[in-house]
């Protein structure tokens, strides 16, 4: 185990789960997974906060908040249409379908009710308004060097693709 401790300039792998209000599991990543902690990596604040300090092996959860997490939900995004309308692939909750809006963008839309013979499908990030908890534990750390600093992720992961 290493003496080092979590702060600005180490390159940190961690483990997480997401978990709703209920404490479902929402997401979960158990390979390690690296970021750059203080540069930027797009890391949640509220996590990045809690790791501040700890060393491998340690384990924290934080509470993130739709602002500083998966945003609010819009309203906009949520379709109800009469089933007849989507095929019948996506015709149960929980399916998912990709959808084009006016400007080309691809979104992934959930069923989330049938009733009445409507359907209403999601757009919204399933956390879309609602406070997560995300359980992470260090795995190991190292100091950044100054181009991992500039991405904000270790070499050898390389940023996350836009694909």
């Amino acid at each position: 185990m290493s003496n080092e401790v979590i702060g600005h300039g180490k390159v940190v792998f961690i483990t997480y789960s997401v978990l709703d209000e209920e404490g479902r599991v929402m997401g979960q990543q158990d390979m390690p997974i690296g970021y750059v902690h203080g540069a930027g990596s797009g890391l949640f604040a509220a996590v990045e906060r809690a790791l501040t300090g700890r060393c491998p092996g340690d384990q924290v959860e934080a509470q993130v908040t739709p602002e500083e997490g998966f945003g609010q939900s819009d309203p906009d995004l949520v379709i109800v249409d009469d089933i007849d309308n989507v095929p019948p692939t996506i015709r149960y909750v929980g399916a998912e379908a990709e959808l084009r809006n006016d400007n080309g963008d691809t979104l992934t839309f959930r069923v989330i009710n049938i009733a009445d013979g409507k359907i209403t499908l999601d757009g919204n990030h399933p956390l879309a308004g609602r406070t997560a908890t995300v359980a992470a534990k260090v795995v190991s750390l190292r100091n950044a060097t100054a181009d991992e600093m500039r991405t904000g992720f270790p070499a050898e992961q390389g940023p996350p693709s836009l694909d």
